[in-house]
């Protein structure tokens, strides 16, 4: 306790032992050792305003001029607020301290104890297995996640960063010492070698380590959180972003992957998590490896029924009536990890099950309920099973109710082979929604009715996410509409919903005759669908002719061709110009 003495008798606080430590003012050290004599006679905390009148004649407001060397201990940290509710210092002006309770800071109090804040590692010695390995790699993030919060809250003074640095450089090197004495190959050393990763890409994947060992929904799983880990200023933090992209060495090497959900502000937020295989390999190094999960486009061709779909539009690719897209971005929030977990500990939902969600898309043709189910599942992170649900009689013959059990119980094997959670996509499903028969007079009735009942057991029961669209929602056997948690429609779109589609799907790179007026083309009544096939059927034209420029008449005609032929039925889907 030589230092905390000689800090309290001191005549001159300049002399005192620890001042050099400080790296503040004369004044700010009166300051901090008015508080440590306080602290000596058992009071914790005093306000600011009590303090700073103790310690300066209230003359002329004198304590006020003083208020700005508190706040600079305080950003220092060798003050900390005694508050319910802490203020981010760097935010406030010193007037706003003034009525402010603050205490001695933990490292403060160990500054005077001990004299330094440096802490004596223990010897350099071999680890003694991969955990102790962890346990230090663990704690380095820790490290990093102060200094993460000391440059969000700290400007103006550097001492509390500078330690942290100094302690997280002292430690790693202590790291690579001991890795260098331990003969046995540790699992993530040798993993980061093999991989070639740099010390980065290394911190982002300690960091999302660390989370799956606590179990938690921690922040550190997301993406901006992670970039501000390994960022000391703005221009590395736009830098390391490539870092956490599509096509970056982390994710195009398997090595992590993400998750999409909405955030409360209706963006979409990315949350990283490391891919199964990896942290198997990781978490249990002397464990056999697990056979490889097969994957889904490697078993399709071994069946008939479904089209393997690999979405590449997302949601924020289409163009919705604000309804329905209302409606989906309530089904994304249901499926947030948060969410998920509420339900789970209500007892609503298991906490093996996937999600489980039966959807209708409902609407006219051409107004983009496929294209959305695509959208939908790349959002998800999901693939898609399609099956056209018009082909099951033609197909399946004097076997149709076999078949349909068929087509869920392939359906099911391949999600269990592949243990993945593929979304079941059923196009054209008019015929196995529609009212059953009451008077039967045929055959064809009696077997169209028992394989109406086969598909209503088999929604009934369906575990996971199937999204089955049709043109009429009227005709749907009420039986049938009671298994549905969502009945999406898809309208027409209005005018500003044409004027938006117009603007995706016309080609950027075309010449076009001078004022060429999109707002007319607006005008007219159509699907997504239609304006899809009329800027390909216009484009095709205008690309063979000797002036090839894009001329409002053209597009009128196509529109009056398209309009006379009356293709309302033709099987478009959606909004976009692919």
């Amino acid at each position: 306790m030589e230092t905390l003495i000689d800090f309290l008798d001191s005549k001159d606080i300049v002399e005192s032992l620890v001042f050099p430590q400080l790296k503040c003012s004369e004044n700010e050290a009166f300051i901090l050792q008015s508080l440590a004599k306080r602290y000596i006679q058992g009071q914790d905390d005093v306000l600011i305003l009590e303090l700073l009148q103790e310690i300066y004649e209230d003359k002329n407001y004198e304590c006020i001029q003083h208020l700005g060397e508190v706040k600079i201990l305080l950003e220092l940290g060798w003050l900390h607020q005694q508050s319910f509710t802490p203020i981010k210092i760097s935010d406030v002006t010193p007037l706003e301290l003034l009525n402010l309770a603050v205490g001695l800071s933990p490292s403060f109090l160990k500054l005077l104890q001990d004299g330094t804040l440096e802490s004596d590692l223990p010897e350099i010695k071999p680890y003694s297995d991969h955990l102790e390995y962890l346990q230090d790699q663990f704690f380095r993030i820790e490290l990093y996640q102060k200094m993460s919060t000391i440059r969000q809250n700290v400007h103006e003074h550097s001492l509390g960063i500078d330690r942290t640095q100094h302690k997280l450089q002292l430690l790693e090197k202590r790291i690579e010492e001991r890795v260098e004495q331990t003969s046995e190959k540790l699992v993530l050393d040798k993993f980061f070698k093999q991989k070639k990763m740099d010390p980065k890409e290394q911190v982002i994947f300690i960091a999302l380590l660390r989370e799956e060992y606590s179990a938690t929904d921690a922040s550190l799983r997301e993406m901006n959180t992670l970039i501000e880990l390994i960022s000391l200023d703005e221009y590395e933090r736009i830098k390391n972003r490539s870092l956490l992209e599509d096509g970056s060495n982390l994710l195009s090497d398997g090595i992590i992957d993400y998750e999409e959900m909405l955030n409360p502000f209706g963006g979409i937020s990315r949350a990283f998590y490391i891919v199964d295989d990896v942290l198997q390999s990781i978490i249990h190094p002397n464990k056999n490896k697990k056979v490889r999960r097969l994957k889904l486009n490697a078993l399709i061709n071994e069946q008939d029924i479904f089209e393997l779909i690999e979405p590449v539009t997302s949601l924020t690719d289409v163009v919705l009536s604000d309804d329905t897209q209302e409606t989906l971005n309530n089904l994304l929030r249901q499926v947030d990890k948060k969410v998920v977990n509420r339900l789970i500990e209500w007892g609503i939902k298991d906490k093996k099950s996937g999600i489980d969600a039966r959807i209708i898309f409902y609407g006219h043709a051409g107004t983009g309920k496929t294209m959305t189910a695509y959208s939908l599942a790349k959002s998800l992170k999901r693939q898609v099973l399609a099956f056209d649900c018009s082909k099951i009689l033609s197909m399946y013959v004097g076997e149709s109710e076999k078949n349909v059990r068929k087509i869920f119980d392939t359906f099911y094997d391949l999600c269990e082979k592949t243990k993945s959670e593929p979304i079941l996509l059923l196009n054209e499903a008019d015929q196995f929604l529609s009212a059953r028969s009451s008077g039967i007079t045929s055959g064809s009735d009696q077997m169209h009715n028992q394989m109406q009942n086969i598909f209503l057991e088999q929604i009934e029961n369906f575990k996971g996410m199937l999204i089955a669209t049709t043109n009429l929602l009227e005709n749907i056997d009420k039986a049938f509409s009671r298994r549905f948690n969502y009945k999406i429609e898809f309208k027409k779109p209005n005018k500003k919903q044409r004027l938006e589609l117009w603007e995706k799907m016309l080609p950027v790179d075309a010449p076009y005759e001078e004022d060429f007026n999109l707002e007319e083309l607006a005008t007219y009544s159509l699907t997504g669908g239609q304006i899809s096939l009329i800027v390909k059927n216009t484009a095709y034209k205008v690309a063979v002719s000797d002036e090839p420029i894009f001329r409002l008449e053209d597009f009128e005609n196509e529109i009056k061709r398209e309009k006379d032929a009356n293709f309302d039925s033709e099987k478009l889907m959606g909004f976009l110009n692919k």
